[in-house]
């Protein structure tokens, strides 16, 4: 991470998944990088979009060690063991939609909301993974109506939070990020592991394309080869 200073403390929301984990791995052999704090629900300062006063409690803990000049959040859902993703408007319920926008929109709102007070001041970089079917512009299909309208969601909260901050912390950069088809869970029942890149490689992409990221980036969607994103 050339753009950030030597030494740059970096976050990852999500730490156990096959991405996020794969952006730790990353970041932990970037020699630039000072730090890395890998959080998931079962990390020792643990962090869970269910429960807010675990999204405070994260953010106080790591207040201790200094600004974060990286935050990334790779949690997200696009089913479960209770369900799939809906394709049509039959498929729909409250649980399902509840789930979806409480993991892919109201959590990253909330780490938003709790974490900004730890940003460095003169450069850092916000990313939340959102996905382009999360782009209203883009959609042809229809289908995944939870999934999707949760990360239009998402895209909008970033996009308020790049306003927000380019007014009290104007050297941090906050982006949607579109990772692409990579093989893990998420995508598996969706012929992931034939069509998806490897989650290091994805990861590699990604922070590339973060690296290169500058003040007029900021509020965008962008995706993991760098092009922008409709929303």
């Amino acid at each position: 991470m050339t753009s950030l200073p030597d030494g740059c403390r970096a976050v990852v929301v999500g730490a156990s998944g096959g991405i996020g984990r794969a952006f730790v791995t990353r970041l932990q052999s970037d020699p630039r990088v000072g730090s890395v704090e890998a959080l998931h629900r079962a990390s020792a300062v643990p962090i869970d979009f269910d429960d807010e006063p675990s999204i405070e409690a994260a953010a106080r803990a790591l207040a201790e060690g200094g600004p974060v000049h990286l935050l990334i959040n790779a949690v997200g859902v696009l089913h479960t063991d209770a369900f799939m993703p809906d394709k049509k408007f039959a498929d729909l319920d409250y649980a399902r939609l509840t789930a979806s926008f409480r993991v892919n929109a109201f959590g990253p709102a909330l780490l938003l909301r709790h974490f900004a007070p730890l940003l460095a001041r003169d450069r850092s970089i916000v990313a939340l993974l959102s996905a382009k079917v999360g782009s209203i512009g883009d959609d042809r299909l229809g289908g995944w109506t939870a999934y999707r309208a949760s990360k239009a969601a998402l895209n909008m909260i970033v996009k308020n939070a790049a306003i927000e901050f380019a007014r009290s912390r104007p050297g941090a950069i906050v982006v949607a990020l579109h990772p692409g088809t990579v093989d893990t869970a998420l995508s598996r029942p969706f012929g992931g592991e034939r069509i998806g890149r490897a989650p290091d490689v994805a990861a590699a992409e990604m922070l590339a394309v973060l690296d290169g990221l500058t003040a007029t980036d900021s509020g965008s969607f962008v995706a993991y080869d760098g092009a922008r994103l409709p929303w």
